[in-house]
């Protein structure tokens, strides 16, 4: 797992959102994936999500568009 970075996590005062790649994660020669994870204390993950590569794009244009919509 290598981690691609991090950001605080909002309306939490030590919680924080971090994004890594994660090399074969469900055994050899399973493609990369993206691991975002969600820790409240800022340690310990509570929760985990699993993009796969191929996913990606269409999983921003949908972040992107609730985005929109809030503003």
């Amino acid at each position: 797992m290598t981690e691609l970075g991090t950001l605080a996590l909002a309306g939490t005062k030590k919680g924080k959102i971090s994004i890594s790649n994660v090399t074969e994660p469900y055994g050899k020669d399973t493609p990369d994936i993206i691991s975002i994870g969600i820790s409240l204390n800022g340690q310990d993950i509570q929760w985990k999500s699993h993009i796969p590569y191929e996913n990606l794009e269409e999983v921003i244009t949908i972040l992107q568009k609730a985005l929109d919509a809030k503003k």
